[in-house]
């Protein structure tokens, strides 16, 4: 009996030698991860303050921080001045956006659609003569479809994939035979309508939210001095401008 009860009593001691182990080397594991959090916040924080010595806090901010996408989009493209103008805009706010264009326009002016290829902007295909399509005459707009998107890809050498129908109206077979993709819109401020800018401007920020495709027409020099100021307004509500195509698939 004396001999049994040695034996539970050692065991007993080293089950208690065993746990306090396990628990010291559990609770040095969580002061050593502790440490290591400690250290990793200390160098994020000595990264942002050498980025905000350095002026370019911002950068570093964005990068943990989520975003709110947006998409200003024009079409009827491009006019050989306007666009020009708004290019210059949206450069100087590091600004990109998507164009669809028609390929009447585009023949006249290829330089402005390798323009807005080479400054990150997303081309669309508008049709050829901004043809509305309706019950009489889907081959001949099948065909402008066809027409504009090589007169467009012969400049950029990218396939085109996205499409603005003209009015809205789309035939749903065309995108699998074709290989394009329909983009509408969820904000129209009727850009066209006036001469106004202010008006525009007024009708936007009080309609858009996140993830919204704003429909703008760059063929008016209202449009122009709307679309800089709606994006300066956006900008400073925290909205990033994206292409439609990262606002449709990501």
């Amino acid at each position: 009996m004396q001999i049994t009860m040695k034996k539970i009593l050692a065991a007993i001691l080293i089950f208690d030698i065993s746990a306090g182990l396990l628990l010291f080397v559990a609770y040095g594991n969580k002061l050593l991860e502790k440490g290591r959090q400690e250290e990793r916040s200390q160098e994020q924080s000595r990264a942002v303050w050498a980025v905000k010595e350095a002026g370019d806090a911002d950068s570093v901010i964005a990068e943990s921080t989520d975003y709110k996408k947006i998409a200003l989009t024009f079409d009827d493209g491009p006019h050989p001045y306007y666009t020009e103008q708004l290019l210059d805009g949206l450069k100087e706010r590091g600004v990109v956006a998507t164009f669809f264009v028609t390929g009447e326009h585009t023949v006249l002016h290829p330089d402005v659609i390798k323009r807005m290829h080479e400054e990150g902007h997303l081309i669309g295909n508008h049709t050829y003569s901004h043809m509305q399509l309706t019950n009489g005459n889907k081959e001949e707009f099948k065909e402008e479809l066809i027409a504009t998107s090589e007169v467009i890809e012969e400049i950029i050498n990218e396939e085109v994939i996205y499409v603005r129908p003209p009015y809205g109206t789309w035939d749903k077979s065309f995108e699998g035979e074709l290989n394009m993709i329909p983009v509408l819109w969820s904000v129209d401020p009727l850009d066209w309508c006036t001469d106004n800018a202010a008006t525009v401007v007024e009708k936007v920020i009080g309609q858009v939210e996140e993830n919204d495709i704003i429909l703008m027409h760059d063929y008016y020099a209202s449009t122009v001095t709307a679309a800089l100021e709606i994006v300066d307004e956006l900008q400073g509500q925290g909205y990033t401008f994206v292409t439609v195509e990262e606002i449709l698939f990501d």
